[in-house]
């Protein structure tokens, strides 16, 4: 025995008996509930004097994805490639991000998402209300774009300017869309329309990116020397479009002028180091690009935003 009174042989007796001692002196609990997949609806970030919330106004998984991805592309290209990035084969997660820019004198958001109560939702949980959305900029006039824009016949941001592209407009607008005659067409008499290099407010900037839509557009976003592009769907995923450039994606209308332009904006981003917001990136949707090989490579931001 040692001069507390305990030896080693003690102690380990003792420990070994106290999860018995536990086990019939602790009221049983039930077991806690799974909760199943969740996120978070928002992420908000500074960039000079701006603050850049991107919102997540929907999440889907999508079956088969080489249906939309690859399209030129062998079945074994696609799964070589998806195995290297750790991701399957018969399966995508599909994000849809607008994002909301405070200039500090107007609130702008870009894209509405696929319906209007998604989008308002996730707008509330970050904050905000419909109402106080200054400027609604849409980069082109898919549905999982526009789908938010009208609440049922009612604009669903009522205090609202629109912007969007000449020729994305005009496109549209010369075929027989349900979804444009609906959500983008009882708006037009409200709406600007910007060319390659057009102002939405101080700041922010059009950069035309046309192949994805006949005139879709990506928006540079300039406070205080940094700068941040909100780049809609030039590429679609992080993987299989940012990755692989010249891999054909189903909804690129003009697929050969998308593989076009997604290669400028990529050279432009990882020469120059801007961070970019990608409409379908992995949520929350922020990352850097990198040269790689033939192609480039997705780098998620971590906290260089928040700095």
């Amino acid at each position: 025995m040692s001069k507390t009174g305990l030896t080693r042989r003690h102690v380990l007796a003792t420990a070994a008996a106290l999860p018995l001692a536990a086990a019939t002196s602790w009221p049983a609990r039930a077991a806690a509930p799974m909760m199943g997949v969740a996120s978070t609806r928002f992420n908000r970030v500074t960039l000079g004097g701006f603050e850049v919330t991107t919102i997540l106004a929907g999440t889907r998984t999508v079956p088969e994805p080489q249906n939309i991805f690859g399209m030129n592309v062998s079945a074994e290209d696609f799964a070589d490639a998806s195995k290297a990035a750790h991701i399957p084969t018969d399966a995508a997660q599909f994000f849809f991000t607008p994002t909301l820019i405070n200039t500090g004198n107007e609130l702008v958001l870009f894209d509405t998402g696929l319906n209007a109560e998604g989008t308002t939702a996730a707008i509330e949980q970050a904050g905000y209300t419909a109402d106080q959305i200054d400027v609604v900029v849409i980069t082109h006039m898919h549905g999982d774009h526009i789908g938010g824009l009208m609440a049922g016949e009612a604009p669903t941001f009522p205090n609202a300017r629109y912007v969007t592209g000449t020729q994305e407009f005009d496109a549209w607008a010369a075929m027989d869309n349900e979804g444009f005659n609906s959500k983008v067409r009882p708006l037009a008499d409200q709406m600007t329309m910007l060319d390659d290099g057009g102002s939405v407010a101080s700041g922010i900037t059009a950069m035309a990116a046309f192949g994805h839509t006949p005139g879709h557009m990506t928006y540079m976003i300039e406070s205080e020397g940094k700068q941040l592009l909100v780049a809609a769907d030039f590429a679609n995923h992080y993987v299989w479009s940012l990755g692989y450039p010249d891999w054909e994606v189903k909804f690129d209308m003009d697929k050969t002028a998308a593989a076009q332009t997604r290669r400028r904006i990529l050279d432009m981003l990882s020469t120059d180091q801007i961070p970019f917001i990608g409409y379908h990136m992995p949520w929350p949707g922020t990352g850097f690009v990198e040269k790689q090989g033939e192609g480039y490579r997705y780098v998620p931001t971590s906290y260089q935003l928040m700095l």
